[in-house]
C-alpha cells in the first residue's frame, strides 16, 4: 500500500528517485500514465496487470469507456527503477502533469501520485476545506 507524501526532484534527464518506503512493492516494474486533475499515476507492474483485467471487461459500446480506456493507456509507460531507484518520466507525461524540477509524491492506496508541487498545494487547499466538512458519506461503509 502507498502511504504518505514525499518532495523528491526531477534530475534534468527528466527521472526521478522514488520514495525509499515505496521501494520493494516497484521494484520488478511500474507503469506511470495520466491520472485525473493533471497527476500521473504510479502503479507496481501487478496492480497495473490487475487493473488491466478490469478495463478488458468494460463494453467496447461505451463511448465514455472507450474514451477513457485510450486516454488512460495510450499514455502509460513501463519502466524498470534503475539500481538509484529512478525511473524517467517520458516528455508526454512530464507536459502533460506540467511537471517540474520541484515534485510532490503521494501515497493513494493502490498507486503513487507524482504531481508538480504548485499544483499539489494548489489542490490540496481546495480539496482540504471539502474533506473537513464533509457531513455525509463519501466511500460506502468507511464511517
Amino acid at each position: 500500500m502507498f502511504l504518505g507524501t514525499y518532495s523528491p526532484k526531477l534530475d534534468d534527464k527528466g527521472r526521478i528517485i522514488l520514495p525509499a518506503k515505496f521501494w520493494d512493492e516497484l521494484a520488478s516494474g511500474v507503469v506511470i500514465t495520466r491520472g485525473q486533475e493533471r497527476c500521473l499515476y504510479v502503479f507496481s507492474q501487478r496492480e497495473f496487470e490487475s487493473l488491466h483485467e478490469k478495463i478488458r471487461q468494460a463494453p467496447v459500446t461505451s463511448k465514455q469507456a472507450r474514451d477513457f480506456l485510450r486516454l488512460f493507456l495510450s499514455g502509460a509507460n513501463q519502466e524498470t527503477p534503475d539500481k538509484q531507484h529512478r525511473v524517467t518520466i517520458p516528455q508526454g507525461l512530464r507536459d502533460y502533469a506540467g511537471l517540474d524540477r520541484e515534485l510532490t509524491v503521494i501515497g493513494a492506496g493502490n498507486r503513487a501520485e507524482i504531481w508538480d508541487t504548485e499544483s499539489w498545494n494548489s489542490y490540496y487547499e481546495s480539496a482540504e476545506s471539502d474533506f473537513v466538512n464533509t457531513t455525509e458519506e463519501v466511500i460506502p461503509g468507511l464511517f
